[in-house]
Formats: C-alpha cells, sequence, structure tokens
C-alpha cells in the first residue's frame, strides 16, 4: 500500500514539474501556442481580473506589455486532488522582463485536469507578483 502512495506522489510529482517546464517554455518563446493547454471552462486570475474561456485567457496573456521575458523557477510544490486524478501545481519564482532592470517575483498556481487522451489542460490559473 505505501509502495502504491509513493509511486502516484512521484506520478503527480513528475507530471507537475513537467508541465511547469512545458508551460514557461511557451510562455517565453510562444504564448500564441498556450491556448492548447486551457478549455472553455477554464479560468484565470491574473492579478486580480478574472478571465475565462480560451479566448479570453489567450487575449490577456498575450496583450501583456512586454514582449519578451524568461521564467526563472524557484519552487515547484505538487498535490494530487480529490477530482479524479487532477493535480495542483504551485509555482514561485521570478520573471526576467527586457525592460525592467531587476526580476520580479511571481507565484503561480495550475489546477490540471486529466483528459481521455492521457495528457492535462489547465482547468484553474492564478497568478500574483510578489511585492516587498
Amino acid at each position: 500500500m505505501y509502495k502504491l502512495q509513493e509511486q502516484m506522489e512521484e506520478q503527480v510529482e513528475m507530471v507537475g514539474r513537467a508541465f511547469v517546464e512545458h508551460y514557461y517554455h511557451l510562455f517565453d518563446t510562444d504564448r500564441s501556442s498556450l491556448a492548447s493547454l486551457y478549455h472553455q471552462s477554464s479560468m484565470l486570475t491574473f492579478e486580480g481580473q478574472k478571465l475565462q474561456g480560451v479566448d479570453d485567457i489567450c487575449a490577456k496573456v498575450n496583450q501583456l506589455p512586454f514582449d519578451k521575458c524568461h521564467h526563472f523557477i524557484s519552487t515547484i510544490d505538487t498535490q494530487p486532488s480529490s477530482f479524479a486524478g487532477s493535480i495542483t501545481v504551485f509555482v514561485s519564482g521570478s520573471l526576467r522582463l527586457t525592460c525592467e532592470k531587476h526580476p520580479l517575483r511571481f507565484s503561480q498556481m495550475f489546477h490540471l485536469i486529466p483528459t481521455p487522451q492521457g495528457s492535462f489542460y489547465v482547468q484553474n490559473d492564478i497568478f500574483r507578483l510578489n511585492y516587498g
């Protein structure tokens, strides 16, 4: 029983880390490709602004006032969620913008839902800059 739980935790950790790597790679190199990670029911809260659906989420992300950025990840915490194989991922790190002298600290939470095809999509996404 313990071995099975340990394997499940390792799998959740592996999926969470792979997702984070993929998400921020797309964000930093081709933001328009992020659309493939969301569904119409997906929700994003970005600095307090609530958006729902692929079109609204992608419009927000693609209209951010900077062209180039690079995410540096400090921590990734993952948990299995009680909803049918879903995973909660919490990320902290810094964001380097070409127009900023200093990196900006951020936190982001994702709730990943499994698809019948064996992948995951983002149901919930909450992003905040960390000030102070």
